[in-house]
């Protein structure tokens, strides 16, 4: 009887990193949120490892050009709180759709990775732009497709 494990946990060193961009223009926030946050993670991986960030790079650039369903645009609001007593601030998405749309589409992607060190870390592989220029070009990023 064999007692080695059959399942190898790869770490981070192990794992090559590739760059992505992605084109948000007229697509929806929800879905390309949760595909992004998919590759942030690495789970399109053979050697996806929960417990390792094994994810690739995401660029997103046409932020602004996102689109959301429904009422959301009107009804939808970000929180977040100064640490002030009464310091919580609500901010509608039509008003961050106008001004910071990176904002809103960081904060989309932000919640469906984990709630941890490792999420706080696959986070910052995500680059997010208003515009169709980027300055990644170095690395030579792929369109991903969906």
């Amino acid at each position: 009887m064999e007692t080695t494990p059959k399942t190898k946990f790869y770490s981070t060193e192990e794992v090559g990193r590739k760059w992505y961009i992605v084109d948000a223009a007229g697509q929806t926030l929800g879905r390309i949120a949760s595909r992004v946050a998919h590759v942030l993670r690495g789970k399109h991986k053979p050697q996806f490892t929960p417990n390792a960030d094994v994810g690739d790079f995401v660029i997103i650039v046409n932020a602004e050009k996102v689109e959301l369903t429904g009422k959301r645009l009107e009804l939808k609001q970000l929180y977040h709180n100064t640490l002030y007593p009464g310091g919580d601030r609500f901010v509608g998405v039509r008003d961050l759709m106008k001004t910071r749309p990176e904002i809103v589409m960081e904060h989309a992607v932000k919640g469906m990775i984990p709630k941890n060190r490792l999420g706080r870390r696959m986070i910052k592989k995500l680059k997010v732009y208003r515009g169709n220029e980027h300055p990644h070009a170095a690395q030579q990023p792929e369109p991903l497709k969906f």
